[in-house]
């Protein structure tokens, strides 16, 4: 059964392109309710943890590298259909194939550096926001 949370991060080149409230007026606009956001910076170990799933992927390094060169903002999303409708609204991984209208579309300069990130099930929803936050911050 679907729940009603998803988590994002605004990865550094949209932070560092200034697009952090262009996108997190798309996400209101789109009905996504913020329970918790926050600007930070992820360290080597953080990426490294955070993107394990990758780690014997050739990308692996570069993802790591491009993830850690400035801030990100994290933020847990509250709406019905959460995990879908964001990964609706955010687009297809590489910005060129992503409908229009998507924030990967309008924000995402390359497949490396697409703007955002979106859980892609419930369970990696729970685990990516607990990552990012401890229970206190998510009301």
């Amino acid at each position: 059964m679907a729940t009603n949370r998803t988590f994002t991060m605004l990865k550094p080149d949209a932070v560092e392109n200034g697009h952090t409230g262009a996108i997190l007026e798309k996400i209101n606009t789109a009905g996504f309710r913020i329970v918790a956001l926050k600007k930070t910076q992820m360290t080597k170990a953080d990426a490294e943890s955070f993107y394990a799933v990758h780690n014997e992927r050739p990308f692996f390094g570069e993802l790591v590298e491009f993830m850690t060169r400035g801030p990100v903002v994290a933020a847990i999303l509250e709406k019905d259909n959460a995990v879908d409708d964001f990964r609706t609204l955010i687009g297809a991984t590489n910005p060129a194939d992503a409908a229009e209208g998507t924030i990967r579309k309008l924000y995402a300069t390359s497949m490396g550096e697409n703007a955002v990130h979106g859980s892609d099930s419930d369970d990696n929803a729970n685990i990516e926001g607990n990552f990012h936050f401890s229970r206190r911050e998510q009301f």
